[in-house]
Parts: structure tokens; C-alpha cells; sequence
């Protein structure tokens, strides 16, 4: 499958506004293109934008320094009271309005008039040349200088968020926003499948290990280029349960310098609740969480029919993990062939493992009162969603937050079984990558749904990186009230003219 923020920033993984409310908090601009796309269309601007500005300052200093002066004490034309008036005249007449910062029309930032032309001589005065080529190539160096271009930097301090996996290595840079909420400014995912074979042997592969490393190095020097204030890494199932697993961290941390932390089942189903909590919506009272990996699935059951908080990891009323995941699973069954009798085994493995799963009523679910539905953080899912969107590449931005009926996950399923391996594998949001593991993970799904009916299941493209980046800024305090992104930055201000230090508005 085309993952989401495959190799780069996402997708979004757009200004996806993921918060952790990330039912858009998150800028969810998670994809390279996208950013490539800002940066790009930002320097455009900011190139069209420097010249019409260069050419109207030459003319005013032109026009003053020919301009007689009044003698009745009003502000001449060339003077500095003179300039300003007559700025703020352009202003309201939209003599300014018409660069970078323009109001959309259409989707367009500028109105149906007829670009402005200038002269030669309007040229000869901004000092670009005699000709137009000259012109264009002055132009051209000063859209290449750095220093002269409109450059967009993060405001604020900058978390980090790597997730190393039994399939995926993932990885987040994000600054916080609004409360609850976080922007992206870059991400890379990459199919690594670190636990291949792990279940026959009860080791890591070296080839195995190998990806992984050579993943990890490219988060490295993301992390290393930009200043992060603060970072978590960690490493789940397949380094938890590999014999070989501590000597894996340890050459990780030899030959990238990153020091991951192998978190137990808990932390990860309490991470993946984090990262998913704004699309739970405030009617809610039942949940059943699942995130879906590659060794192991995690599965919450919260309650929201009492006093709500605003932490949904708090209402938690049980959880479980389950010692099998799509890699595993698909290795036992055998995931290229996949037939209607296998497909069903998988599916009596899985509820096999379910039962023992002391799970406690949660309202709404079985027939009960209150409103209710699953939430499903994983590539089964989302995988699911662009079959079923019938995507031409896959968008996180339509997959994130999407609902699906329960007669939607049961044709998407059985289109799944329907096709061979190499009709996955040309599938857009499935891809050769993980053509072998998707009927596996629906085989989990299904189990899921089995225990837990429900006519409603939300897609999230989103899960533990984003409960790391959550919980990080919600211990730092970056999110308490009078420390919001407006005034975080704001410099302290003295005492005003005439005060004394201490009184009034002013700060001693």
C-alpha cells in the first residue's frame, strides 16, 4: 500500500489539522509533496510580491524628490507622515491586497483583472536592467536568495514522536497550536517489516534489522536538523518479545545515536486511546478502540457515560493485548493465497484469543442504551477506507475521521477475498507492500466486530506517535491557559510612559 506519510512528510501524513483533537488539530500536512508544495508556492509569492513592491518604492522616491514642497505646514509627499497616508490609502483601495496574503476568489488569490505590465523605464528604475531577460534573471537571483525570500519557520518549540514497529517505522515533528492540538512540520514512515520471521525463530533477521537501522538513520537526521525541544522513541511488540531484541537497541543506538525505550502493552493501548481522543465525539458513551499492528493488536474498552475529563485515556475501563497482528497472523495462514475456508480460520484464531478477554458492559454496545461505535487506528483499517473511497492515490486528509457502516466493511471485505495477490498488489491504497497482510488484518477486524456489533466504525489515520506528541505537551504545560500560542511568545512589556515600575498595566 502507498502509506499514508510514506518516506516523507504526508501526507498529511495537510494542514491536516490533526489535533489531538486531531479531528483536525493536527496540521495533517504529512506528506513531502505537500510541504514541497507550500515552500514552493510561498517563494513564487514572495518573488511576485518583492518586485511590485521594488518598483513602487523607486517611483515614490521619484516622485518626491520632484514634488514641491507646501509651505503650510501640512506633510509634504516626501516626507515620512506624507508616505505613510499614502500607504494606507493603497491598503484600502487593495493596492496591497493583491500579493502573497490575498484573499482566496475562487480558489485563486488574485481577481479576474488583467495583470499589471510595467515599462522599461519602470524597469531601468528598479535597477533590473535595460531588457526584459535581464530583468527575469535579476528576478531569478533574487528568488534564490534565502535572505530575501518569505521564509515560514515553526513558532514554537518543536516535539518529536518515533514509533518502531513489527511493520512500520514512523515519525512525527510537530508544534503545538491551540490547545489539545498540533501542526506538523515533518514526517516519515517506512515499511521496514522488522518482525519477518520472528515467530518461527523467536528472533530479529539480520536483513531485518538492516531496514530498520537504515530507516532509523533518515528519522536521525531529521531529528538532528531540526531544534527538537523534546522527543520520545520507542519500540513495540517485535523488540519486546524478540530474544535478540535489547541487542538490536543497543547497534541502534551505536550507529544512529537514538536511544528507543521498549514501552509494555499497556503504555501502548494507552497511547493509541491519546492519540485518537478528538474523534470521539461529545454524545458519545461507548467506545471500543482497537489498533491493529503487525505482532500484536491492542484493544481499549472505554466508558464516557459519567463525568467526562479531558484526557479520554482516563475512561479506560479495560484493555487487552492481543499476541497476534497482521505479520504474525499472515505467516502462520499464509497471506498471498488467501481462500474463503483460510480466511475464516483466521477469523476462529483471533475470537479464540477474545475470549479471554474479560471485557465489562459498555453502554451502548449489545443492544444496550447510550451511543456507541468502534474506533480502528491502523493500515487494515485505512486501507479499508481508500479501497472503499475507491481512491486513485491514497489522501489521508478523506481517510482520517471517516466513517464507515457495517455493510461497508462487509463488502470491502469480501472484495478483498475476491482478488488474487497481484490484483492487491495493484490496488493504489493497498500496494505490493502489503498486498500479503491486508486480508490478515481483516481477519482481526472481523473478530473484533463479532464481539463487539456495531452498526458505525470510525477510521483513524493517526495513533501512537500522535499520543506521544500529546502526552509530551501536556506535561510541559504548553497547553495551560494564558500559555497559548499567542502568548507564548509575547515579550514581556515595561511600564508605560509616565508610570513607575510596579503600577499599572505595565510589568516591573
Amino acid at each position: 500500500m502507498t502509506d499514508p506519510d510514506e518516506d516523507a512528510l504526508p501526507s498529511a501524513e495537510g494542514a491536516l489539522r490533526t489535533g489531538v483533537t486531531a479531528g483536525e488539530g493536527m496540521d495533517v500536512r504529512p506528506g513531502s509533496e505537500g510541504i514541497a508544495g507550500e515552500e514552493n508556492r510561498s517563494a513564487d509569492a514572495a518573488r511576485d510580491t518583492g518586485t511590485d513592491s521594488e518598483s513602487r518604492r523607486s517611483e515614490q522616491v521619484n516622485d518626491s524628490s520632484a514634488a514641491p514642497q507646501p509651505q503650510d505646514g501640512t506633510p509634504g509627499p516626501g516626507t515620512g507622515k506624507g508616505r505613510r497616508r499614502r500607504r494606507r490609502s493603497r491598503r484600502g483601495k487593495g493596492g496591497r491586497s493583491e500579493g502573497a496574503n490575498a484573499p482566496q476568489v475562487n480558489g485563486d488569490a488574485r481577481d479576474d483583472r488583467p495583470p499589471k505590465t510595467q515599462s522599461t523605464d519602470q524597469q531601468s528604475k528598479r535597477g533590473n536592467g535595460h531588457d526584459q531577460q535581464t530583468g527575469q534573471k535579476a528576478r531569478g537571483r533574487q528568488a534564490s536568495n534565502p535572505w530575501r525570500q518569505k521564509r515560514q519557520h515553526p513558532k514554537g518549540p518543536l516535539y518529536a514522536a518515533l514509533d518502531l514497529g513489527t511493520n512500520n517505522c514512523r515519525l512525527l515533528v510537530a508544534v503545538p497550536t491551540k490547545p489539545g492540538q498540533f501542526r506538523v512540520v515533518d514526517a516519515f514512515s517506512r515499511i521496514v517489516r522488522l518482525g519477518e520471521g520472528l515467530g518461527a525463530t523467536g528472533e530479529l533477521s539480520q536483513a531485518a534489522m538492516d531496514r530498520a537501522v537504515e530507516a532509523l538513520k533518515v528519522c536521525a537526521t531529521k531529528m538532528k536538523n531540526r531544534p527538537v525541544r523534546r522527543h520520545r522513541l520507542i519500540a513495540t511488540e517485535a523488540c519486546r518479545s524478540a530474544r535478540n531484541g535489547s541487542e538490536f537497541l543497543d547497534r541502534v543506538k551505536d550507529e544512529t545515536g537514538l536511544d528507543l525505550e521498549i514501552v509494555n502493552r499497556e503504555t501502548e493501548a494507552r497511547l493509541a486511546v491519546s492519540g485518537c481522543s478528538s474523534l470521539v465525539g461529545r454524545e458519545t458513551e461507548g467506545v471500543v478502540l482497537f489498533d491493529i499492528g503487525g505482532g500484536s493488536s491492542e484493544i481499549a474498552a472505554i466508558d464516557l457515560s459519567g463525568s467526562r475529563s479531558n484526557r479520554l485515556a482516563n475512561h479506560i475501563a479495560a484493555w487487552t493485548s492481543l499476541p497476534v497482528g497482521v505479520v504474525t497472523l499472515s505467516e502462520r495462514h499464509g497471506g498471498r493465497e488467501v481462500t474463503t475456508r483460510i480466511f475464516a480460520d483466521m477469523v476462529e484464531e483471533v475470537a479464540d484469543l477474545l475470549e479471554g478477554f474479560a471485557c465489562p458492559e459498555i453502554p451502548g454496545c449489545n443492544g444496550g442504551e447510550g451511543v456507541f461505535h468502534l474506533l480502528g487506528t491502523s493500515g487494515t483499517v485505512t486501507t479499508l477506507a481508500g479501497v472503499h473511497l475507491d481512491l486513485p492515490r491514497y489522501d489521508r486528509r478523506r481517510v482520517d475521521g471517516l466513517w464507515l457502516s457495517s455493510r461497508d466493511v462487509d463488502r470491502m471485505t469480501q472484495k478483498l477475498l475476491s482478488w488474487d495477490f497481484q490484483a492487491r498488489s495493484s490496488n493504489p491504497c493497498i500496494g505490493s507492500d502489503r498486498a500479503d497482510l491486508v486480508l490478515a488484518g481483516c481477519a482481526i477486524l472481523e473478530a473484533i466486530r463479532r464481539r463487539w456489533p456495531s452498526e458505525r466504525l470510525r477510521v483513524a489515520d493517526r495513533g501512537l506517535r500522535e499520543g506521544l506528541l500529546t502526552e509530551m505537551m501536556a506535561a510541559d504545560g504548553i497547553w495551560r491557559r494564558g500559555r497559548g500560542r499567542r502568548n507564548y511568545y509575547k515579550r514581556p512589556q515595561g511600564p508605560k510612559r509616565g508610570e513607575r515600575p510596579g503600577e499599572g498595566s505595565g510589568r516591573p
